[in-house]
């Protein structure tokens, strides 16, 4: 069983989630996530500025965010979003305990503000999505100059120069 096996499954039944609801999203979801990505979270949730498009399932991985929907007349999946973390920008949280849930908001690559809704069913649920939130997209990205590895023209330190020699012909 590979890693996203392995961590999807328990995040899953922590949310409450229906087996056939996750068997339902799983082929999509393997599509767009890689065996070794770990899961960190997967809810349902809405879109606060379209309530009745439908039902939505989020999953948050160390490296990625992929938003299903299924419709509400045919209860068909199709994906909403997937895209890198490091590819999102402006992204925001607020946890609402008195109404038992967090707003998430993001902008895409594309420029597209999505919002989502996730509903908890205790405040104390509120405060454990914020810090899962938080580790996700504040203590695990880093900025760009802590991604880059070496710029060309750059040598490394502490190591002299290599100098071309020509082989001595016989």
């Amino acid at each position: 069983m590979d890693v996203f096996s392995r961590t999807f499954l328990p995040a899953a039944a922590e949310a409450g989630l229906a087996v056939q609801a996750v068997s339902r999203h799983m082929p999509i979801f393997r599509r767009c996530v890689g065996s070794g990505d770990a899961t960190i979270l997967v809810t349902r949730c809405g879109r606060p500025d379209r309530p009745v498009a439908g039902e939505y399932l989020l999953l948050l991985t160390h490296r990625r965010l992929v938003v299903t929907q299924q419709t509400r007349v045919l209860h068909r999946l199709r994906l909403h979003l997937n895209t890198e973390l490091r590819e999102l920008s402006n992204v925001t949280w607020s946890p609402d305990p008195r109404l038992h849930s967090v707003e998430l908001a993001a902008t895409a690559i594309d420029g597209i503000r999505e919002r989502f809704v996730i509903r908890t069913t205790h405040p104390k649920q509120v405060w454990q999505l914020d810090a899962l939130l938080n580790h996700a997209f504040r203590t695990r990205l880093r900025t760009a100059r802590e991604r880059l590895v070496a710029t060309i023209g750059d040598a490394p330190s502490g190591v002299r120069p290599a100098t071309f020699r020509p082989a001595a012909v016989r």
